[in-house]
């Protein structure tokens, strides 16, 4: 399965802020080709957005390509147009780390909708979407997607996300996370010559934000072993991130509250959470209460078992297809 890459340059994009970037570069990687119907219009694009920090190649590992694009399956890349967008800020779209630094203009989630949207529809062509989707950040502009252009799509899935703003503890880690690095002494202002010791205490929150208490307590039942995964955690996530733009890509979700318009989607919508979740916890109820705002909308909070994990769960669709099925047969 080998992807097609494709980099779209915008030219002075302005974003919400008032702040203008010159050229804003996005990148994605596509699956198929797309199709339409006799009156001109697309009917088998899909569009996937990733999770703070990722990129559209996460969606090609096994565990998510080999369970929805394969012959036969779902979202079968023989038979659909899959998009898989870098978000700005994120993988190989534009971000502070390819030399603007602190001086990158400050984005937010309606800014990569806004930047997404006009990838699909100027870049490739694209008028109309069969489903939405997407992973924890990915999941909230799913949301701002139904809200935002509620005839372009014929069904929307987040995945990971509550339709509310950021707040509570949600926000109080991300908090941690963006201090951590912003006053530490060492990002200077962004202008560090190595990764500042705040990313790594960034990266301790983090761990906190996505932990996983059932499976964590599995994987290291004892002290010796615990230190030896966190270790090792935080060797992968501190190798993982630039300061700068991990700080970017957190204040990104302060613009993110669906709630005033979740009457404004119309396609069928099904949200899945899992009550493993810690940075969506299913105590909070506001997934339940929420969803009774959106005409078409129903939601799924997964069980905890040996197969979820946590946030991460979703990134795994063997847990969910059977709702993806029931939402593309709508």
């Amino acid at each position: 399965m080998n992807p097609t890459e494709t980099t779209y340059t915008i030219a002075d994009f302005q974003f919400n802020s008032g702040q203008t970037l010159p050229e804003l570069r996005l990148h994605a990687r596509t699956l198929g080709e797309p199709q339409t119907d006799k009156t001109g219009r697309t009917t088998n694009a899909v569009l996937i957005m990733h999770g703070t920090g990722g990129s559209g190649e996460a969606f090609l590992r096994e565990q998510f390509a080999g369970v929805l694009f394969g012959e036969g399956q779902l979202l079968d890349a023989n038979e659909h147009f899959i998009i898989l967008p870098d978000g700005i800020g994120h993988g190989q779209s534009s971000k502070p780390s390819d030399g603007l630094r602190a001086n990158f203009p400050n984005y937010g989630y309606h800014d990569m909708v806004t930047a997404n949207y006009r990838l699909v529809t100027e870049h490739l062509g694209v008028n109309h979407l069969k489903l939405v989707m997407g992973t924890s950040m990915g999941g909230m502009q799913t949301w701002l997607w139904g809200e935002r252009y509620p005839e372009f799509m014929d069904a929307l899935m987040p995945l990971a996300s509550l339709p509310g703003p950021i707040s509570g503890r949600n926000r109080m880690i991300r908090r941690m996370i963006m201090d951590s690095i912003r006053h530490c002494p060492e990002y200077n202002g962004g202008n560090y010559t190595e990764q500042p010791r705040g990313l790594t205490n960034a990266v301790h929150a983090l761990l906190f934000m996505v932990s996983v208490p059932l499976q964590w307590q599995k994987e290291a039942p004892t002290l010796a072993e615990a230190d030896a995964r966190f270790d090792q955690k935080v060797a992968e996530y501190t190798g993982r991130f630039d300061a700068n733009d991990m700080l970017y890509q957190f204040a990104a979700s302060e613009d993110y509250d669906p709630a005033p318009d979740l009457e404004k989607i119309i396609a069928p919508l099904i949200a899945i959470n899992s009550a493993d979740d810690q940075v969506n916890p299913p105590e909070l109820g506001i997934l339940e209460r929420e969803i009774r705002r959106v005409k078409n909308g129903r939601a799924v909070v997964l069980p905890i078992s040996d197969e979820t994990r946590g946030h991460g769960t979703h990134s795994l669709p063997t847990l969910y297809e059977q709702f993806l099925t029931e939402l593309l047969q709508k």
